[in-house]
């Protein structure tokens, strides 16, 4: 079978759930803030993934606003019972200090296009939920439990009762049947059965440089569950050099010739801070068993070339995508929390036009639309069309990750309706949010006519460039800014506390409240090779 390079999904997409229903094999990854929720991504041979929709895409089943960065939608599962596909999922109001509140729900469809039902409420009492669907048409509902008390651990286990589809509820006893190991931090629970065995599948460690993979088995559901004796069975904690680092959380799918395998999420670090620019990516490695126990081949390191059952067509990844506004928004591209879209933009009359709203890094309502960065390097380019009066309306072209660090080219006015190009910059700037401008002076500009905004990244150095309307030339604007902050380092918590990656987009704001809107032409991203960047090491 020929080698593919991990990862399969490159780019932000974290805690993948993978499932295989006759040929066709799907993968289902988190989308915290990120709105609609959930990304489903379809292959029909594990190398080559097609993203197919995101089922979360209506009020009734997810609203966000308000929830911190990081927050949202954590660690789906995605499961079929031969009837029908089921999605469980956990949309986090609050992560940060001692309590989290983790709402849990489950959404079915006939298709895993949809149309999706209203969701389920379940439970709250943990997050990283997931539905196993026994051979005796029992299914049951796991989580891991959070104690905010921290006696002895804050995470405090792996907890299992049956669900009732019919009345769409938990019922029956509740009981915890996976403390976890040493590793500490069990979560990401997934049930398996095989040749009599049920297996527990978890994540341990957190999701930074200590992730791992933990199996345990039982002969009764209820447990107890006796740990895989080269435990952990996936991990990069030990192995400081190897290519795919932060490999944990994992779920596990056989072809219809019997091979298994496991995909899992997994970062690739630059810079010697050890920065995922790109997030958690999915990754996948092949597995067979002994003994009733799972192994991972070569592991527990996980490998960066993988034997696939195809080649995979690397054209799409390298490709230039201009990306025009026809009638609706290309699916690459994302917003921000609210289900509410047309009151932040609307797609008509080959433009995109976003309505001013809340400061860029808004919880709640802002105006910014974007797509993952998906290469270590890439140019993007967008045309702006906008008429600022003053200095709290503001639009153009961010490298985006959250509130605390991202890079924004925009046009905006000074106090007396001069318009100009301003560079706002929030470099890690946990807790306080404070911002800096690195021009040195102000770059005046037209009052009339369309702006080319666009930024080039190489590595770590970003750098913004604009033209103006009949100008064919783009010009420097600004210094060469440090492009490895927008990482999951950087992203405005604690080391290992944000889970997303970067996006590059357009913003709008209107801090008048006059919803002043921008205009913007197509938008183009072209991927980039570069030296810095670290496909083979």
């Amino acid at each position: 079978m020929p080698l593919v390079r991990n990862p399969i999904l490159p780019g932000f997409n974290a805690d993948p759930s993978i499932l295989r229903v006759g040929e066709d094999y799907y993968i289902a990854t988190s989308t915290f803030e990120w709105y609609p929720g959930v990304q489903i991504h379809h292959s029909r041979d594990l190398a080559n993934w097609t993203l197919v929709t995101r089922p979360l895409n209506r009020k009734s089943q997810l609203d966000m606003r308000g929830e911190p960065d990081s927050c949202g939608v954590w660690a789906p599962c995605l499961t079929h019972d031969g009837e029908k596909f089921w999605l469980v999922y956990t949309d986090v109001k609050r992560k940060d200090g001692s309590f989290k509140d983790t709402p849990n729900y489950i959404v079915s469809s006939p298709t895993i296009e949809g149309p999706w039902s209203e969701p389920f409420y379940i439970n709250s009492s943990g997050f990283d939920p997931s539905l196993f669907h026994d051979d005796d048409g029992k299914k049951w509902f796991v989580n891991m439990l959070a104690d905010h008390r921290a006696r002895p651990r804050s995470f405090a286990g792996i907890v299992m009762q049956e669900f009732d589809p019919v009345a769409g509820k938990l019922v029956g006893p509740r009981k915890n049947i996976f403390l976890g190991t040493e590793l500490n931090l069990v979560e990401g629970p997934h049930l398996y059965k095989r040749n009599g065995w049920y297996y527990l599948l978890t994540a341990e460690g957190g999701t930074g440089y200590h992730h791992a993979c933990t199996l345990a088995r039982s002969r009764d559901i209820w447990g107890p569950y006796e740990v895989h004796p080269e435990n952990p069975i996936l991990s990069s904690k030990n192995y400081p050099l190897t290519a795919l680092q932060r490999a944990g959380h994992g779920d596990i799918v056989d072809t219809p010739d019997g091979k298994t395998y496991m995909v899992h999420l997994a970062g690739r670090p630059t810079t010697q801070e050890r920065r995922c620019v790109l997030g958690r990516e999915t990754a996948i490695q092949e597995a067979y068993w002994k003994d009733d126990w799972l192994y991972i081949k070569n592991g527990p390191i996980p490998s960066l070339y993988v034997d696939l059952p195809a080649e995979r067509d690397d054209g799409p990844y390298w490709a230039e995508q201009k990306y025009t506004f026809d009638s609706e928004l290309p699916k690459d591209f994302q917003w921000l929390r609210t289900p509410e879209p047309e009151r932040i933009f609307k797609v008509s009359g080959g433009k995109l036009t976003l309505t001013g709203r809340e400061a860029i890094g808004s919880w709640f309502e802002q105006s910014l639309v974007a797509r993952r960065q998906t290469h270590f390097s890439y140019d993007a380019e967008t045309v702006i069309d906008f008429s600022p009066e003053d200095e709290r309306q503001f639009a153009g072209l961010t490298a985006y990750y959250s509130r605390f660090n991202f890079f924004y080219l925009a046009v905006t006015a000074h106090s007396d309706g001069q318009r100009e190009l301003l560079i706002m910059a929030s470099e890690a700037s946990w807790p306080l949010g404070r911002l800096r401008y690195p021009l040195e002076e102000p770059k005046t500009i037209p009052n009339k006519g369309k702006v080319k905004l666009a930024l080039s990244i190489r590595g770590r150095e970003l750098q913004f460039w604009y033209s103006l309307e009949g100008e064919e030339e783009l010009q420097k604007v600004g210094p060469v800014l440090d492009a490895s902050i927008v990482c999951d380092e950087c992203g405005g918590h604690q080391v290992h506390g944000s889970f997303t990656g970067a996006f590059v987009g357009v913003a709008c704001s209107d801090l008048n409240g006059l919803e002043i809107p921008a205009h913007f032409d197509y938008f183009t991203y072209r991927p980039v090779h570069h030296e810095t960047d670290r496909y083979e090491v």
